[in-house]
């Protein structure tokens, strides 16, 4: 039997992993890696337990037999059943192990493939988590900031509304008087994410804001430096009536409390004014990201119901939520259903695909219970760690909200990959009416299978508890499945279904890898392209092809598309023009076509898309914004638009590059003669639990020099003071000494003599180093990354050093274009791609979603 297999024989060495690895994948070292980091269980010392994926697949099987055989002792009656369900055969561990097995048919995704039956992990098997809205007060701000933190150690990414939070300068009942607002509070929350791991593994967050509040102007920019909320991504929640007001150019009121009848704080704005801040700011930086928010809501099967009402996302959009649910996903792979594919004989078998979509739903509803059989194990170990309850009770109380509604609703995220591939083998171009017309039935067989299994289950299991057929039909998706799909309604109606929701379309992107296929309903992002990667030192086999501005040296090596290699195999063809991807990857596509094929897909998806419109990095601010209006006008729930270079790191000044005479290397520079007074921008930051001031030089809007220091050190200035003068002086002995100038709030000067005595002596000589820079006309980003690659051996130094660049970051020109795509984790300087919706490395599948 297969349950003896599963005992863990042997330590694996690490070479015998990858060897075996990469004899599983075909060669594939980074579909084999991938595995290896994410997927294979390891013991407590990192010691690999398992040498190739076929281990974990029997290892799930395992699992997921054992929840059929639990539930197959009460599965008697047929009554009501589908005519499938009547007449299909047991599903055992062998039947679920061969829908596993080389990543065929059925892939868990996530935590799903790492945790189910590895027993040296303790961790939760949802892969989505959305958590009640941020409580306005400070005890609910760290009550979410240890939330999130009891997640993130639980391998779950997680989502949460900032909504309720009241907006900046609003009165509150503590000894500051008015608050700071919503957006004051992102960091802590970014910075708990980066900061909690599990084997090296970061947490994903996702803060939202709906569009409503009267802080969303600095929540629509707090990102466009790329320095700050680094550890979350952001979207806003657009109302119809916003969307609306945009098109017809009306204003718009934002309030807070947003859902209030008498709102507290009141704004009039200009509806396009504001969307074309949106666009501006999505056009730079891809954030931050855009949700539907009614169509959220309304086409849903579970946002109708009360207690489930969406308030937020999973990091990457696909999986709107109350606060207090979770989500589990599968993906069925499209492009293994597809009989003779590449070949004139190609078509795809719906009769198959309609089975496996079938049992694919039960092994769902089995993953919520063996969910609800980790939240178990979870609450063991809390239970028995030595904090005292009181400290423990955020974890609890979380763990036990999650737990109840997660029975209660019995959500599931089923969804597929390789839609692309799935495409291209049947000599479909991806963005065709006649591609669209096979997606078309596609999806409805998926929605058939996934609803039929479901309602079986509803029979022979039992519905989600609070299914309620007068609230069904408040639901704008199941209003269309009475229209589209009369008997599958009908029985619904009669039985009730299993799982509050069923379906998504979530990123793909490791399972993707290990299946060799295209990603999710993404077109395939680059045929072919060369992979980089760094050599190791003393490796004198390596055949060096670039080395970077650090010195350090990566190989390259040729990489095809995996399907595409199929096609040369089976075609015998080498001339990737003329294969069936030709003119159909993502950045080649037809935008509206892809818009209308992610509407399609979404008319069938009780969930969210997550996707991404891939555009070159010249295209207009004002494309970017139709490409949003006719998304809204088609139904789609959220999408992506993505230029280009504009969400990779490191930042460059987008002037014109003036032409240059060959062999030139070196240029003098004139800088301008410094005025006896110069307008001065005042800086207020922290960094750790220091206060810290920074005076900037401005000519012409531009950092001329720079003062900064502790503010203990220096001059005392009032709160509410954002700007004045610096003024070059000379004493009674004729030295140079700057003073500082301001006008108070009735209109007096008030000047503070010798600015330069009020700083530390090494924080100024520091000072006037940059300051030189500056005055000799280097790109701020480039003092940027001076500053920030200085090595500084003393703590304070270093936080200086810190308040700098946070300070400059500020000058950087409005639009600068973000173009390095150098990896992260593994160096490769053109790695970074961007792909449902999320940042990733192309050569080690580094992702910044998590």
């Amino acid at each position: 039997m297969m349950t003896e297999e599963l005992v863990f024989p042997k330590i694996y060495e690490y070479k015998d992993v990858l060897e075996s690895c990469l004899a599983y994948f075909n060669g594939d070292e980074l579909a084999a890696t991938t595995w290896m980091n994410k997927y294979a269980v390891k013991n407590k010392k990192g010691e690999y337990l398992e040498c190739v994926p076929d281990q974990m697949h029997k290892r799930m099987a395992v699992e997921f037999g054992r929840m059929e055989k639990k539930y197959a002792n009460k599965e008697k009656s047929t009554e009501g059943l589908s005519e499938y369900g009547k007449t299909r055969d047991f599903l055992s561990e062998d039947g679920i192990y061969e829908l596993f097995k080389d990543f065929k048919y059925i892939i868990p995704q996530g935590s799903v493939m790492s945790s189910l039956g590895n027993e040296n992990v303790i961790a939760s098997l949802s892969n989505c988590v959305v958590i009640p809205p941020v409580l306005d007060s400070y005890g609910g701000i760290f009550h979410t900031d240890q939330q999130l933190a009891q997640l993130f150690k639980r391998r779950c990414g997680v989502g949460v509304d900032l909504s309720h939070l009241r907006p900046r300068g609003a009165q509150v009942s503590n000894s500051a008087g008015t608050t700071t607002g919503a957006v004051s509070f992102m960091d802590r929350f970014s910075n708990t994410t980066r900061e909690v791991a599990q084997n090296g593994r970061r947490g994903a967050l996702m803060l939202t804001m709906d569009i409503a509040h009267p802080d969303i102007e600095e929540f629509i920019t707090v990102k466009q430096d790329l320095t700050k909320i680094t550890g979350a991504n952001i979207s806003l929640r657009l109302s119809d009536e916003f969307m609306q007001a945009v098109v017809n150019d009306d204003d718009y009121t934002l309030r807070w409390p947003i859902e209030s009848k008498t709102p507290t704080y009141t704004k009039t704005v200009k509806a396009k004014k504001l969307w074309d801040s949106i666009i501006k700011c999505a056009h730079n930086t891809a954030e931050p990201g855009l949700i539907f928010w009614d169509r959220q809501h309304y086409y849903s099967t579970s946002s109708v119901y009360p207690g489930f009402k969406n308030s937020s996302t999973n990091p990457c959009s696909e999986i709107a939520m109350q606060g207090g649910d979770s989500c589990r996903l599968i993906a069925v792979n499209l492009y293994s259903f597809v009989d003779n594919p590449f070949t004139d004989k190609a078509s795809f078998d719906y009769k198959k695909f309609y089975k496996v979509v079938y049992e694919s739903q039960r092994l769902m509803d089995d993953l919520v219970d063996l969910e609800l059989e980790a939240v178990d194990k979870i609450f063991n170990k809390i239970m028995h760690d030595k904090e005292p309850n009181d400290i423990k009770q955020v974890e609890i109380d979380t763990w036990k909200l999650l737990y109840k509604t997660g029975k209660k609703g019995r959500r599931t995220g089923l969804g597929f990959t390789a839609l692309a591939d799935a495409m291209a083998a049947l000599g479909k171009k991806f963005d065709t009416d006649e591609a669209i017309e096979v997606v078309d039935e596609i999806m409805k067989t998926k929605l058939r299978g996934e609803f039929d299994s479901s309602i079986d289950m509803a029979i022979t299991r039992g519905k989600f508890e609070v299914f309620n057929t007068d609230i069904e039909k408040y639901s704008e998706f199941v209003q269309m499945m009475e229209k589209d799909f009369p008997d599958v309604y009908d029985r619904m109606m009669t039985y009730g279904r299993r799982n509050i929701s069923i379906s998504t379309v979530a990123p793909t992107g490791s399972l993707s890898m290990l299946a060799q296929t295209s990603s999710g309903i993404e077109p395939v992002f680059l045929l072919s392209y060369k992979r980089r990667r760094k050599v190791n030192d003393g490796d004198e086999n390596a055949k060096v092809a670039y080395v970077d501005d650090m010195g350090d040296a990566f190989e390259e090596f040729d990489v095809y598309h995996g399907k595409l290699k199929t096609w040369m195999e089976i075609t015998g063809e080498t001339d990737i023009e003329k294969s069936p991807y030709k003119g159909a990857t993502a950045p080649e596509i037809d935008w509206r076509k892809r818009v209308e094929m992610q509407a399609l897909v979404q008319k069938y998806t009780t969930h969210s898309i997550s996707s991404t419109i891939n555009l070159a990095k010249d295209v207009e601010v004002e494309k970017v914004g139709d490409i949003y209006i006719e998304s809204w006008k088609q139904g789609l729930k959220g999408i992506t638009v993505y230029r280009d270079g504009s969400r990779s790191g490191i930042l460059v000044a987008n002037d014109d590059k003036k032409e240059k005479k060959k062999g030139d290397c070196f240029a003098e520079t004139i800088f301008p003669k410094r005025p006896k007074t110069i307008e001065a921008k005042v800086v207020r930051f922290q960094n750790d639990y220091d206060k810290w001031v920074a005076v900037v030089g401005l000519i012409d809007k531009r950092p001329y020099e720079i003062f900064t220091g502790k503010l203990e050190d220096a001059f005392l200035l009032p709160s509410w003071l954002e700007g004045g003068w610096v003024i070059k002086n000379k004493d009674d002995e004729g030295k140079t000494r700057y003073d500082f100038q301001f006008a108070d709030k009735q209109g007096y000067k008030v000047t503070l003599e010798g600015l330069s005595r009020t700083f530390d002596k090494e924080y100024w000589n520091y000072a006037k180093l940059i300051s030189g820079v500056l005055r000799h006309g280097m790109p701020i980003p480039y003092v940027v990354d001076l500053v920030n690659n200085l090595n500084m051996y003393d703590t304070n130094i270093n936080t200086w050093k810190n308040g700098i660049a946070r300070t400059l970051k500020q000058f950087v020109i409005d639009g600068t274009e973000a173009v390095d795509k150098k990896c992260p984790e593994c160096g490769d300087p053109e790695g970074l791609i961007y792909e449902e919706g999320c940042l990733k490395c192309k050569s080690c599948g580094h992702s910044k979603c998590g």
